[in-house]
Formats: C-alpha cells, structure tokens, sequence
C-alpha cells in the first residue's frame, strides 16, 4: 500500500533509508523543523539547515521518486534563549514562500518552561498573521499531559485560528481526546522504545476512528524506526480491518491535511497509481486471489 509519512526527520536518515522507504510503498513525506542532536549558536546555524530541509533533502527523496514536504520554525528544545529565537523567527517568512513547505513547525514545548511558552506564542502569532498551517510538537517525558494542555490553552487565545489547519503531534491515550475534541488535527508518533506502538495506535483508531488522525514515524536521532507506518499497517491488517479505513489513515487523511497549504502539490502520476482499487487482503495481510472481472463489452 502506497502511504505519506507527516512527520519524519530524513535529515538524521542516511539515503538508504530513502530507498528502503520507497520500497516499503511511501510515495511523500513531511519534515518538520527540528533539533540537530546539538544547540546551535547562531541565526545563521538555522537558515543553513532551513537551506537544507527545502533544497538538499527534496533533492535526495526524489531521486527514490518519493515527494518531500517541510515546515520551518525554532523548535522547542532550542527556544529557552528567546533572543536567538527570535532571530530565527525573523528568517522563517522567507522560507515560508518556497515550494514544499507546508507551514510554521514543529512548534511547541519540551519541558514546559517559560521561554519555551513565550516563542510558542509568537509562533503561533506570525503563523495566524501570514495564514499558515502549524505543527505541533508536546513534550515526550512524563509531562506530556500537562504540555498538551498548556498548548492547547495558549492556542484559545487565537480564537480566529482555523482549527483545521494545526496539527497536535505526539498524543497518546491520555491526551489525543482534548486535542480532537477541541477540532484539532491529532498525530500518533510510533517508536520502538518510547511513545505509541503500532498496536496501541490501532486501539486508538478503533475507539475514536479516523477523522483528523495522523500516524507517522518522527524518524528522528534517538532510536526509532523509519518504517514505522507500514508497521502500523501490518497491525491494522492483523485486527481484521479494511483496506479502504488503512488507506484513510496513511494516504488520504495526510492529503486533506496538507491539501491547505499552497505549497502542497502531489504530482498527477502518484494520485492516478495510488487510486487504483486495492487488493483485498487476509488477516495476515497477504493479498487474496481475485477473481476475474466480467466483461462489459458487448
């Protein structure tokens, strides 16, 4: 089954990850801004790598015929020296103009500090005063409740904010029920140590459904694995569930996400091969024999 990754950091991936990945059926993806595995000490740090996620990474997944969409921003483990940060944010609008980048991200918090709510903020104002989509990073340790619902109070401060366009990334049971029911997009993020498993993502589509549920990879530097998705998608095969709901979730519902942005284009030949009927497959998610169709032709 063909699928788009939302949210994958390639640039911590070596390129033979990308062909692995092509293999494995993903046609796109999405790279949000993030920490380089270091602090970085300048405003010129981050519009080298901004340089990086919209000319060089594109590059590299195309080659392996697979889309590559990003979003710019400071992230939150870098944000507790607000000077800097808002150094970088004086570089985002720039970016935001280039083909590919889908919006303002992955904005958030990490450890739920002061600064960290301050250049969240701002971040969130440029991206309602240019009319962008936001991604959302909430904190991964044992303060992720609380961080999700820091952000999603700081967020009803904009009350003119399309609700529609923000995704709220890395929930889990015990936060994705605020983040949808307050009209947010929710992604589930699939680790092999940490986080949500393909297992408990399923029982997350199964108690909430479909509607604005996102699964991705984050493939980032800590352990995680790149092949997250198609995982997830052996797991939803293994309960039983069609091809058509699995297909919602990793193909169609990132499309009408990013569909908002004016950046997003997903070339004609990859949504022509993608519609094509899928194969009806067995719980153990090998595909079935068909029988022939009847003709028509008279």
């Amino acid at each position: 089954m063909q699928y788009i990754d939302p949210h994958i950091h390639m640039v911590s991936r070596v390129t033979d990850d990308y062909e692995t990945l092509a293999r494995m059926g993903c046609v796109g993806m999405s790279e949000p801004a993030f920490w380089a595995g270091f602090d970085r000490s300048s405003a010129d740090s981050f519009r080298d790598y901004f340089r990086q996620l919209t000319d060089f990474e594109p590059r590299r997944a195309q080659s392996f015929g697979i889309q590559h969409y990003t979003w710019i921003c400071i992230n939150a483990k870098e944000a507790e020296n607000v000077r800097l940060a808002r150094d970088v944010i004086g570089l985002i609008p720039e970016f935001l103009q280039l083909p590919g980048v889908l919006g303002v991200g992955e904005i958030g918090l990490n450890k739920n500090t002061r600064n960290e709510a301050i250049v969240f903020f701002e971040q969130v104002e440029l991206a309602e005063r240019l009319a962008e989509q936001i991604l959302i990073h909430t904190p991964h340790l044992h303060d992720k409740y609380k961080g999700t619902r820091m952000i999603l109070d700081m967020l009803a401060d904009f009350p003119r904010l399309d609700r529609r366009r923000v995704l709220v990334d890395h929930v889990e049971e015990h936060t994705i029920c605020g983040v949808l029911e307050s009209g947010y997009w929710a992604g589930m993020t699939l680790y092999p140590v940490s986080k949500c498993t393909p297992q408990r993502a399923v029982d997350m589509v199964e108690r909430y459904g479909p509607e604005r549920l996102l699964v991705n990879s984050a493939g980032d530097w800590g352990p995680s694995k790149p092949t997250a998705v198609p995982d997830f998608i052996v797991a939803m095969r293994r309960r039983g569930h069609p091809e058509s709901l699995i297909k919602r979730i990793v193909y169609d519902n990132p499309i009408e996400f990013f569909s908002q942005s004016r950046n997003f284009h997903l070339p004609a030949e990859t949504v022509a091969a993608t519609s094509a009927p899928a194969q009806p497959r067995g719980t153990n998610g090998a595909a079935t024999p068909q029988a022939p169709a009847k003709s028509t032709a008279r």
